[in-house]
């Protein structure tokens, strides 16, 4: 579906944009028509672009950051850690990662259904806030019967109140604190981004 053998992305949303760079940051000529920062939609990362000239952005706006033509980006510039990302863009974060995880359902239900065991005494499912073992335990026998077919499926059969939302804090914890086990971004490397 949206995640194949590709390591970067195609697509991300707008968290922030500022006019006149990222206050701290060195200026270069890549940034000095300012920087949008963004969360991609395949793998979470966190990236930092140059504009188009005379383009608008707005948060959550949801644009093509891929190889080739890029209509509102004119040069990414790199990964960014959470610490560099603005306020606004932290305050932006939590309602686009939920937004990116309602609109690839399939893919976050999957998880759900094929997920496997981090250690001999972990299951990664476990991972996502408010699952324990018993309700680990009762996942991995309801879909032994019979796969879970969407959020909703999963809310009722496991009475797992908003199972979306609930990945959704999963990748902020990811994204924000440093995670031995990552289930649904990248690790967060200081490389530059090969976009």
């Amino acid at each position: 579906m949206y995640r194949d053998q590709k390591k970067y992305e195609e697509y991300a949303y707008v968290l922030d944009f500022l006019p006149h760079g990222r206050p701290g940051a060195p200026r270069t000529p890549h940034t000095s028509g300012g920087v949008i920062q963004m969360v991609g939609e395949s793998y979470f990362t966190l990236l930092e672009a140059s504009p188009q000239r005379d383009a608008e952005y707005n948060p959550r706006d949801r644009i093509f950051v891929g190889k080739g033509e890029r209509a509102l980006v004119s040069h990414i510039i790199g990964r960014v850690a959470y610490y560099e990302l603005t306020s606004s863009a932290k305050a932006e974060l939590p309602s686009v990662v939920e937004i990116i995880v309602r609109a690839n359902e399939s893919y976050f239900v999957n998880f759900f259904n094929t997920s496997q065991s981090v250690t001999p005494r972990m299951h990664s499912l476990e991972l996502i806030p408010g699952i324990g073992k018993r309700l680990m335990f009762q996942i991995l026998d309801l879909r032994e019967r019979a796969p879970f077919k969407g959020f909703k499926d999963v809310e009722e059969r496991v009475n797992l109140k908003d199972p979306a939302a609930l990945v959704a804090r999963r990748v902020l914890e990811e994204l924000s604190q440093e995670e031995k086990y990552l289930l649904f971004t990248r690790p967060s490397a200081d490389h530059v981004y090969q976009g």
